[in-house]
């Protein structure tokens, strides 16, 4: 019995775990800590850092949370997410929104407290431009719904440069744009793939309504801009050449990719995309702090 109550309890935590999206919450957090970096111009406090994580994950876990909860019926359809906790029946609609709702209070809560009312109001508005904007508005009824949606996904530079300076600037806002162009070809490569998916759950994903050259095309105009934001961002931000490096030899790998893409035509080659855009984003991050690091040791 006490085997089977601790194994009953673990299989709920794990519910409530898969409910946050762990690896999305990655993918967000891994853009934080190089802006508070950029933003200090050396390295932050560490307690600074794991602050602002926390409250970062928390608002992130939330806003995912919420997501699957308004989007259990369609979920049930796609067959990438039929194994979610609340399609399984493994997790109550009600505790899922109690949690995430929990998760969204503490975020702010803990923001406020141990770094800065900016901070937590800008993850905060995420979270609400994520669920109000983009799940309930847009996704189902725009083919543009990634393309304004990707904003939620791009505030957390915002909240790591208000974290460092409880402040705002031109540095943040381009970094913002940087991942707001970059999560269009990020999540169409993955669209593709799934485009049967999303056609069944009639979630007009580009991939679903427009044809794969079309979509091809826009994925490799977007890279286009991306790459030229990342070296605005070089001046704007008043970086060094070891970014710039790191800047232009990342884009032009990802536009290898795109263009590659666009001659193609293949679920191969977009899924190659995909999974360099998630390589080509951390590097840059990367580059980012460790240019920081070695002109202001």
């Amino acid at each position: 019995m006490a085997l089977s109550a601790l194994q009953t309890r673990g299989a709920k935590v794990r519910s409530y775990v898969a409910l946050t999206k762990p690896r999305i919450i990655e993918l967000l957090l891994i853009t934080t800590i190089p802006t508070m970096f950029v933003a200090r111009r050396g390295v932050p406090s560490l307690w600074l850092m794991i602050a602002t994580l926390a409250g970062g994950t928390f608002a992130a876990g939330g806003a995912n949370a919420m997501n699957m909860v308004v989007d259990r019926d369609i979920d049930k359809v796609m067959h990438r997410t039929r194994r979610r906790p609340l399609v399984t029946g493994e997790m109550t609609p009600r505790a899922a929104l109690v949690f995430a709702i929990s998760l969204e209070v503490a975020a702010f809560v803990e923001l406020w407290l141990a770094v800065n009312l900016l901070s937590a109001c800008l993850a905060v508005s995420a979270t609400l431009f994520y669920v109000f904007v983009y799940t309930l508005w847009l996704k189902r009824n725009y083919t543009s719904n990634i393309v304004i949606g990707g904003a939620a996904g791009a505030v957390p530079v915002l909240v790591g440069w208000a974290a460092v300076t409880d402040s705002l600037a031109w540095a943040p806002i381009v970094l913002f744009a940087v991942i707001f162009v970059w999560t269009p070809p990020h999540f169409w490569a993955l669209a593709i793939r799934y485009r049967e998916d999303y056609a069944a759950a009639e979630v007009p994903m580009l991939p679903v309504v427009a044809t794969f050259a079309r979509t091809a095309r826009q994925i490799l105009w977007y890279t286009v801009l991306l790459v030229a934001l990342t070296v605005v961002f070089d001046v704007v931000g008043h970086m060094g050449v070891a970014y710039l490096v790191a800047a232009l030899a990342l884009g032009a790998v990802f536009l290898l990719f795109a263009g590659k893409l666009r001659q193609e035509l293949t679920e191969r080659s977009a899924m190659r995309l995909f999974h360099y855009s998630i390589t080509y984003l951390t590097l840059l991050f990367v580059a980012m702090a460790v240019d920081v690091v070695v002109r202001h040791p």
